[in-house]
């Protein structure tokens, strides 16, 4: 029998090193800005909507920060089309996976806007950068970019807004919609950034670096934001929805990218691998924001990344061995 190699399902030959501790560095900032959060619940060290704040500062400043740090160099090509929609796939069919779940058991509307922002948003940047770095390198991490900016970052501005409104319970007029989206603040700051990349008008160097350390604040604010929220609940009703979102998260997606891209769109080389693994990512911190700022079940959402953060992980992994075999 083949023996495997416990570092063969973790990496491919030539990884950096230093690509592995800032990914280790990432996770370990996850789990401490989460206890932080938890801890400073447990003592009351914070007002007890604390986390609504922390979720405005998220949305208001940090994400916009990102936007405007990395959109502007990216180099646009139509080589770029699968990577680019991969989250838009994933997200529809997390729509429409949801919706019709919701509709046929009758769940609750913001039970189901919850889930499908959770399960159908990844998380491609915090934790998929560095691991998608640690595997491929440099020209990795260029692919690993596109899916993120142009993909999951404008997703959640734009279709995620749209479900949080439609599922909260809010005006879903035509015009209303569109309103929304072009006032929420990550599509105001998308939209700012990419004119900068089509009229090639990179940031001020100063101003790039501003952009940059306020972009390195979404993590750990939002984390800390999640964890004032956490409560896990032994007898929840909503475990079962738990596994049912993380299920689709972090195996029937990737799996659908996977078949998508391989046979029905012949591609085998790097850039599907590397959809397929940002598409097994755990969910969004900033789609649970959003849900949580839309009212749509915010301990539900942040149980969601609590526990497919640390899942994912694993499962990621075992996608790369699959993947690498």
């Amino acid at each position: 029998m083949h023996e495997v190699d416990f570092a063969d399902i973790f990496f491919f030959d030539g990884f950096s090193g230093k690509s592995i501790s800032l990914t280790v560095a990432n996770i370990l900032l996850i789990f401490i800005c989460l206890l932080a959060g938890a801890l400073l619940k447990r003592y009351k060290r914070l007002p007890e909507q604390a986390h609504l704040t922390l979720n405005q500062y998220v949305i208001w400043i940090a994400i916009p920060a990102l936007a405007l740090h990395y959109i502007p160099k990216l180099a646009l090509s139509t080589t770029l089309i699968f990577p680019l929609f991969t989250a838009w796939i994933i997200f529809l069919l997390s729509w429409g996976f949801f919706g019709l779940l919701g509709k046929a058991f009758r769940w609750p509307a913001k039970l189901t806007g919850a889930l499908i922002l959770t399960a159908g948003l990844g998380n491609t940047a915090f934790v998929g950068f560095p691991i998608i770095e640690a595997l491929y390198g440099q020209e990795g991490l260029k692919t690993a970019i596109v899916i993120d900016q142009p993909g999951t970052f404008l997703v959640v501005s734009t279709l995620g807004v749209i479900v949080a409104a439609i599922y909260s319970g809010q005006s879903t007029s035509a015009g209303m919609l569109i309103k929304k989206v072009a006032y929420f603040p990550p599509f105001v700051g998308f939209a700012a950034a990419l004119l900068l990349n089509l009229f090639t008008l990179p940031l001020h160097p100063i101003l790039d670096e501003v952009t940059l350390q306020l972009a390195r604040t979404i993590t750990p604010v939002a984390m800390v934001s999640v964890g004032l929220q956490l409560k896990i609940e032994k007898r929840s009703s909503h475990w079962g929805f738990i596994c049912l979102g993380l299920l689709f998260k972090l195996f029937l997606a990737p799996f659908f990218i996977w078949i998508l891209y391989s046979f029905a769109f012949q591609q085998t080389g790097q850039e599907m691998k590397i959809c397929v693994l940002e598409a097994a990512m755990a969910p969004m911190v900033t789609a649970a924001i959003v849900a949580s700022a839309y009212g749509l079940k915010p301990r539900f959402s942040s149980l969601m990344l609590s526990i497919g953060i640390p899942l994912s992980l694993i499962t990621v992994l075992l996608w790369n061995y699959f993947l690498a075999n």
